[in-house]
């Protein structure tokens, strides 16, 4: 469990805040000494009767059915019905310490999201009124959407049960009224979505990603992205989609229209880039879901083609795992490691090493054999646990040092990839233009003689990709990065042709007549203020506007002077040129918001895929939807509404504290009273 919530758990221990005050929009009403929410209330128990040792213990027993024993409520211990009172009582004190703060002054209404909480303040409560337990239910509502945890996860005795250990009277949602709020949660923040892509003022590109759950359903995430009128980046889970048997091109183009349409983006969508791996998706391209072009994702690409690379050496990498697996799991032997490295002067290392079989852990395993081998073979030798078997060769030292010379290129490609914040699909081409040459050179050299076959298989990939990407689409995407232009564009897209039909593009869409607020002329509240315009300057307007209508000029300009620095931020760099280029800067809001990636890189190719991976394979269909657009949704910023109201999460913890301080400061002044 996530350690911050469990902290937040943690203040509902014997709370008792000063007030119940309003929570995210949740109106909470005080009458009297009655204290409810919602739009009915329940009306409370009258004045609590005065204790007994009796109903104080037995109230958390329930009897057996045949009468001869008696059943703790909180952890099902049972005793005869002969024991005394006083034995319960011990049981009570010692099992669940604080059962007697609440349960005599609180009458908590059902437990259904759909309800409201009843809470009966008696005398000794008149400086401080009883937590509200709900709370805790909304924070295991975040907590789950958060995790990608089903709700069926909050059905395990030991957890309900530490709960009842910290407050007796909290009372957690069955599971099924959790799903029906996952339900509710998501309908309302989808409308929320709904108008706020509808309101987008430029096109839009959307991505899709495949994977199949442990249950062999085959889904679809469908994101959708955009640049704001104050050039940031922006994007939207729209949907999760559940792909039909048997998942092929007509019932993925079927599930991707039925979103479109649904969010009304069916006409202004400029590109759709997906993960050509799947291969229903080869003939996608030719289906007329609207008039945008198909990109395949290059990091699926890249991986693709890394792994044909790694292939060579996969025996030598199985046993390099294997040791630093064993490295990890031993502190005695990862100080070993340490104190070596050190004094051969073979760097520093970060611990845990990281064990995936993602490119992030495959390319240190490949480090650890160029720069720690001493170390690595000292450490075999001296742990008999370890085994000669993770001992290698001087021929397999050799070929992995080979690989890592040969595949360094593709580390720093991909690192780039991850790390850049807008990874466009200009820079993305210019970069596996690299790869490309890259591999050429391996397949033409005498120096990589294990890496032969595998080249041969890395180029045809890199074909395969580059055939796909080569049009006039991509090539105005990547003219429009002010890094790349004409100069730096690969050789494949460096046509005069594309460069002649991207000026009839422009014209065409993003001519002077589209754009009547920039024409510069004058309009009927013009003459209405300033009188009558002379004739001269009627003549002087229209040829003002002639100049201005003249389209290919913004775009002559901005490729006649020379790209910026590869280090420039795109978007700052449109902000501060889109005076100079008004109409070309319209184009760019377009067209920089293609994605040359389907996913982000890093859940390719670094450990954090795995996880991801794990818990989209593991997770229950009815729940896979709700949880993960949640999830995006609250990751993204938004707050989290359940009908017409939003959770103020951050008010829940404001609260939780305030329980938790009082209650602290209480009893250090009942110590001191002592």
């Amino acid at each position: 469990m996530d350690w911050a919530l469990s902290n937040a758990f943690k203040n509902f221990k014997d709370g008792e805040p000063k007030s119940l005050m309003e929570m995210g929009g949740l109106p909470i009403i005080v009458a009297g000494d009655i204290a409810y929410k919602g739009n009915a209330a329940t009306t409370p128990s009258s004045k609590p009767r005065k204790k007994t040792m009796t109903s104080v213990y037995l109230k958390f027993f329930e009897t057996a059915q045949d009468g001869k024993s008696r059943r703790c409520k909180f952890c099902g211990q049972s005793y005869s019905i002969a024991t005394a009172t006083g034995n319960l009582g011990r049981h009570l004190a010692n099992r669940h310490p604080g059962y007697d703060k609440s349960p005599g002054d609180v009458a908590v209404a059902s437990p259904s999201p759909h309800t409201f909480t009843v809470i009966r303040k008696t005398q000794s409560q008149a400086k401080a009124s009883q937590v509200d337990h709900d709370h805790l239910n909304w924070l295991l509502v975040k907590w789950l959407a958060l995790a990608s945890f089903p709700p069926s996860v909050l059905e395990e005795k030991w957890l309900a049960n530490s709960f009842k250990f910290l407050n007796p009277s909290i009372q957690l949602w069955p599971s099924e009224d959790y799903k029906n709020m996952f339900r509710e949660v998501f309908r309302s923040m989808q409308e929320v979505v709904r108008a706020s892509v509808e309101n987008v003022s430029s096109k839009v590109s959307i991505t899709l990603d495949f994977w199949n759950s442990y249950e062999r359903i085959f889904y679809m995430s469908v994101t959708c992205h955009w640049i704001d009128e104050n050039w940031s980046y922006q994007k939207a889970m729209l949907d999760v989609c559940h792909i039909p048997f048997p998942g092929g091109v007509v019932e993925i183009y079927n599930s991707l229209v039925k979103v479109l349409r649904l969010y009304n983006i069916e006409g202004r969508v400029l590109s759709c880039t997906h993960d050509d791996s799947q291969s229903a998706l080869q003939d996608l391209g030719g289906q007329s879901v609207g008039n945008f072009c198909y990109i395949p994702c290059s990091a699926h690409t890249l991986s693709l083609i890394i792994d044909d690379g790694l292939r060579t050496i996969e025996r030598i990498l199985a046993k390099v795992r294997e040791f630093v697996i064993a490295v990890n799991a031993s502190s005695e032997i990862t100080e070993e490691f340490t104190q070596l490295t050190g004094a051969y002067h073979e760097g520093t290392w970060k611990f845990p090493l990281d064990t995936s079989t993602r490119w992030s852990g495959n390319y240190q395993m490949l480090d650890i054999v160029c720069k720690a081998y001493k170390s690595m073979d000292a450490v075999i030798r001296k742990f008999e646990t370890l085994g000669n078997r993770m001992l290698l060769t001087i021929v397999e030292k050799n070929a992995v040092i080979n690989v890592h010379r040969y595949l360094e290129p593709f580390y720093k490609t991909t690192h780039n990839m991850c790390t850049n914040k807008v990874p466009t699909v200009g820079m993305v081409l210019f970069f596996m233009d690299h790869i490309s040459e890259t591999i050429a050179t391996c397949r033409d050299s005498h120096l990589y003689p294990e890496l032969k076959n595998a080249a041969e298989d890395m180029a045809k990939k890199v074909r395969d990709y580059n055939s796909q990407v080569c049009n006039i689409f991509t090539y105005m995407t990547a003219i429009i990065d002010p890094r790349i232009k004409g100069e730096l564009i690969p050789e494949s897209l460096n046509s005069d042709n594309f460069l002649e039909e991207a000026r009839t593009h422009f014209i065409r869409n993003y001519s002077i007549n589209h754009f009547p607020s920039m024409t510069g002329g004058y309009n009927t509240q013009e003459i209405e203020e300033g009188g009558n315009v002379s004739f001269a300057e009627e003549i002087a307007r229209k040829k003002r506007r002639a100049n201005t209508n003249s389209s290919t000029d913004e775009l002559t300009q901005y490729l006649s002077e020379p790209p910026a620095p590869l280090a420039t931020d795109v978007l700052e760099w449109w902000k501060v040129n889109s005076m100079r280029y008004p109409r070309l800067s319209i184009m760019a809001r377009d067209f920089l918001a293609v994605q040359a990636n389907s996913v982000a890189p890093e859940q390719l190719f670094c450990g954090k895929g795995t996880e991801i991976d794990k818990q989209r394979y593991c997770m229950p269909h009815d729940s896979t939807q709700a949880l993960l657009c949640i999830r995006s949704w609250l990751q993204s910023g938004m707050k989290l509404k359940y009908k017409t109201t939003e959770i103020d999460f951050e008010r829940l913890m404001e609260l939780a504290s305030s329980a938790d301080n009082q209650s602290s400061n209480a009893g250090s002044e009942k110590k001191q009273r002592q």
